[in-house]
């Protein structure tokens, strides 16, 4: 699966290991995603290209880089609301699409409810964020509506994922690089990730009865 880029690093590692603790709070939860998110961010946009431009600093001209590629940062909603900061952090002026799909628990599958893309989508890389890469099926969905809507560039980070999910995708979608700081072991009956981290979404937002 040459599309699935598993970045490793000791501060990941290290972030991981309190990220999936059960006695995490919510607050420090929160902290953890933005700031795993924010280093996985450094990777994704390795390859983005620049354009050459000069600026006046108090001594000199400089000659200096920009981005070229505008950018498009597509949240699915809700879990992966709480990386989203660490994008802003990292790309100040990235636009952001919003993807809405709903798992259906006896199924497994994504139900698309809601999208919300900026005008120039198709003039923009499409970088998909999710905490939890499980069966694949959301990213997969994800992926194919934003195909099917004239988006030619587009990754995908995740922060957990299964290899179940992972090659389903890969095979789906062999074009698509996905950037996950996490492969587990798999997934169990219901398809959460074991060992995982539970439902991502509730931790963010505390909503854990």
């Amino acid at each position: 699966m040459k599309n699935i880029k598993h970045i490793t690093h000791p501060l990941i590692e290290h972030k991981l290991t309190f990220l999936r603790d059960v006695k995490t709070d919510p607050f420090q939860f929160r902290m953890l995603i933005d700031e795993i998110t924010y280093l996985l961010i450094f990777e994704a946009c390795r390859d983005l290209e620049l354009k050459d431009v000069k600026v006046q600093t108090p001594v000199s001209t400089a000659n200096c880089k920009k981005l070229k590629t505008k950018v498009m940062i597509c949240p699915i909603l809700r879990a992966a609301l709480g990386m989203l900061d660490a994008v802003f952090k990292i790309i100040p002026d990235a636009s952001v699409g919003f993807l809405g799909f709903q798992r259906d628990e006896k199924s497994l599958e994504a139900n698309f409810f809601y999208a919300k893309l900026p005008d120039d989508y198709k003039n923009r890389t499409a970088i998909v964020i999710d905490p939890m890469f499980a069966t694949g099926g959301t990213a997969i969905e994800a992926v194919k509506f934003l195909k099917q809507k004239g988006v030619k560039n587009i990754k995908f980070i995740s922060i957990i994922a299964a290899p179940e999910g992972l090659k389903k995708f890969s095979e789906k979608f062999p074009d698509v690089n996905v950037y996950v700081s996490a492969i587990d072991e798999g997934l169990n009956e219901k398809g959460y990730i074991v060992p995982g981290l539970g439902d991502a979404g509730d931790r963010v937002f505390n909503t854990l009865s």
